[in-house]
């Protein structure tokens, strides 16, 4: 059991982010108000002097790593240094500084995509480092593997309790919907919600969400940017160029990879679940000797998720019910599909205590439902 009470200092790293905000305000709903977090402008996680500072001045008990350098297939593909250097920093710093400073408990957020691309399904822990990653997302992989590495090595070093949970694919309030650099789930609902605007020549509706969110292209060496004073030809020059025409969306890949798909606000419950529960002792007492006699104990990260798959083509046939589009999806099978199927075997986070609430087709009507509210603000 974690020796934090209400009265300890909790700094959530990211608490402004998706999972983050989830996690603040789950902690805040248990009674846990001596909560911290600082905004990216106000502290840059790559800024090892900063970090630094921020810990001596700060002084928290416990942390929360749910900060991140995220985006999916595309940002993946266009960005490797950046997924890899970033999030190898970020722990660096964060994890580095947690120890130097004492910190009682630390919460590292890694992802499912730490796993083989040809991983059997479901996939338990055990299977990580078994064989080769899915290449697209190769660099931000081992950037987590590396965290959830450093957890475990400084527990047995040190005698920390540091523990990494590995969500699968998280959707929910305060998510990114960018159209570029976004997750499969939220990027579809923007892009549904606006070929459907479009299809009803509802262009106060485009421009309000155009508004709030900003879309660029590159375009004769380039960039152009389409907001909510565009005209509407270059409005629907750069929508079209990401695959929303009125009454029709272009999506990537076949449609046929499987997903799995964790509510962010279950993440946060399970998180601070395992935070106030659960203790490295409890994942790495099960460590038996090699044949050399050294006890090997490894692998004492928790798969977070529902343990429930469905594919691309199915939620986004979801996403049209709940949006009420009427126009067609098509699929553009020479984008590149990414792993098959990714589906997570969650019998030790069962075992330990916590099982996800949210069903799939009650989140997305939840996400749509704040996209749409968002957009008044």
């Amino acid at each position: 059991m974690c020796s934090l009470d209400r009265n300890s200092k909790i700094y959530v790293a990211g608490h402004r982010g998706l999972v983050g905000s989830a996690i603040w305000n789950n902690l805040k709903s248990r009674g846990y108000s001596n909560l911290t977090g600082r905004t990216h402008q106000e502290l840059d996680l790559l800024d090892q002097t900063a970090v630094r500072r921020f810990f001596d001045e700060e002084r928290p008990d416990a942390v929360v790593l749910a900060a991140a350098y995220v985006g999916g297939i595309m940002a993946n593909l266009q960005y490797r240094a950046d997924f890899i250097w970033r999030n190898l920093q970020i722990q660096q710093n964060v994890i580095g500084e947690s120890w130097r400073y004492g910190v009682k408990k630390l919460l590292f957020l890694g992802s499912t995509c730490i796993y083989p691309k040809d991983a059997p399904q479901p996939m338990t822990e055990d299977c990580l480092l078994t064989s080769p990653l899915e290449y697209t997302n190769e660099p931000y992989a081992i950037a987590k593997i590396a965290g959830l590495k450093m957890c475990e090595s400084f527990n047995l070093q040190y005698g920390t309790d540091y523990i990494a949970v590995m969500p699968t694919n998280l959707y929910g309030p305060n998510d990114n919907f960018h159209l570029e650099n976004s997750h499969v789930l939220p990027a579809m609902i923007r892009k549904i919600h606006l070929a459907k605007c479009l299809e009803n020549n509802d262009w106060n509706m485009v421009r309000k969400d155009l508004g709030r969110r900003p879309v660029g292209m590159k375009k004769d060496g380039g960039t152009v940017v389409a907001d909510s004073d565009s005209s509407k030809e270059l409005i629907a020059e750069v929508l079209e160029h990401y695959g929303i025409y009125p009454g029709c969306v272009r999506l990537w890949g076949s449609g046929k990879p499987m997903r799995e798909f964790l509510w962010s606000e279950d993440m946060a419950d399970a998180s601070v679940h395992v935070l106030l529960n659960v203790s490295f002792k409890d994942l790495a007492g099960a460590a038996l000797p090699n044949r050399d006699g050294i006890m090997e104990v490894r692998n004492c990260h928790i798969n977070v998720g529902t343990g429930k798959e469905l594919s691309i083509r199915e939620v986004a046939e979801k996403i049209v019910d709940v949006t009420g589009f009427a126009g067609t999806l098509s699929w553009d099978s020479s984008k590149p599909d990414g792993t098959m199927r990714k589906l997570t075997d969650v019998s030790k986070l069962h075992s330990l205590g916590w099982h996800h609430k949210v069903e799939t087709d009650e989140g997305i009507r939840r996400l749509y439902d704040w996209y749409l509210s968002d957009l008044e603000r």
